[in-house]
């Protein structure tokens, strides 16, 4: 049931059905619905002419010919006029109708492009906002994977202020893991590479202290004491900690949600989450952990004890990590406007994984 939100090629998308944005008369033409007509075939513009044509925000569906998808939704979005002539109306129909058109027809996977985003002139982030907006309040009562195709991060609805303000998160702490200093942000490194031959001494006795707290922290984990624990083996393996799974299954009833509200919010296949609860030593990706996480709304503590549960950990040395972990310090658990700054950022994106 996850949205995913990828860069590629939509005539070459092996998934169920593709939609294709198309002209009242079904009649192939430039952009996403000539691209669609040259890589099914001349078949595909026969079937439309059997259709009787396609009014906006309508859908209709053909077979995919020499498309890997086996069928073809062909919907008309709306020509952009300024907003004020039911735009919106007409293009969230589009997105409506054709993944109704798809469940009733047994589709899983789907993909979309933006739609009316391109010679139709609808600006791409109203658009985005639209797509995203339908398609996650369709998923709340429906399995399917839906995929939309975007050609580029300038489509992406992410506001200025929170792109900065994320940007300055990763930069104040983002830890470069090079074989000069790997335990310098990269604050730190622009700070001495500026100050370079400028009041040298009071940067070198930041530097120091910098170091001395390393150091410390060094110290402290070798002073670790290597003693064998006393007892036998199945002495400790009796004491083994919550898994996972458990971890997970407690918190969904400290939150008072169903299995259903989590998979859901957390963009997560449920089939995953079927595995995941049945098999207490399951190990999910990261990416369904925070996404699961942040389904559940936890605190950095508790999503941190989560993964470490899974065997994973946060690493400030890791973009991805340190996007996820800005919006859970901040209590920002939308799980689309996280997706769209990791893939904005070209990180992976939360859910939507079947591992």
């Amino acid at each position: 049931m996850p949205i995913q939100i990828i860069r590629n090629d939509i005539t070459k998308m092996a998934v169920d059905a593709i939609v294709n944005t198309s002209n009242p008369d079904l009649e192939p033409s430039g952009g996403v619905n000539g691209a669609i007509h040259k890589a099914a075939g001349p078949q595909l513009a026969g079937e439309c002419r059997l259709l009787g044509g396609c009014k906006p925000g309508e859908a209709k569906i053909t077979h995919g010919y020499n498309l890997p998808a086996k069928f073809v939704i062909h919907t008309v979005g709306p020509v952009w006029h300024g907003g004020i002539h039911g735009e919106q109306e007409t293009l969230a129909s589009c997105y409506r109708n054709a993944l109704e058109l798809a469940r009733d027809k047994g589709c899983e996977t789907v993909a979309f492009p933006l739609i009316s985003a391109g010679t139709f002139g609808y600006p791409k982030k109203k658009a985005l906002k639209t797509a995203m907006d339908v398609i996650g309040d369709f998923l709340l009562d429906n399995d399917m994977t839906v995929y939309l195709i975007v050609f580029n991060k300038e489509c992406l609805n992410v506001s200025k202020s929170l792109f900065a303000d994320v940007k300055e998160y990763i930069d104040e702490h983002y830890v470069e893991t090079c074989e000069q200093d790997p335990y310098l942000s990269r604050a730190l490194q622009r700070e001495r590479t500026a100050m370079a031959g400028f009041a040298l001494p009071q940067f070198l006795e930041k530097q120091k202290s910098q170091a001395s707290k390393v150091s410390e922290a060094r110290a402290e984990f070798l002073a670790v004491e290597d003693e064998a624990p006393e007892g036998s083996l199945d002495d400790w393996l009796d004491q083994i900690d919550e898994s996972f799974s458990e971890m997970m299954i407690r918190k969904i009833k400290e939150k008072g949600m169903t299995n259903a509200d989590c998979y859901k919010k957390a963009n997560i296949d449920k089939k995953l989450f079927s595995k995941i609860k049945a098999n207490p030593q399951y190990k999910p990706k990261k990416a369904n952990v925070l996404a699961i996480a942040v389904a559940l709304e936890l605190t950095l503590d508790e999503t941190k004890e989560l993964l470490m549960k899974a065997g994973l950990a946060l690493s400030h040395s890791d973009k991805f990590d340190l996007i996820v972990e800005y919006f859970i310090l901040h209590g920002r658990y939308d799980i689309f406007e996280i997706n769209e700054m990791l893939f904005h950022h070209d990180q992976p994106l939360l859910g939507g994984s079947l591992a």
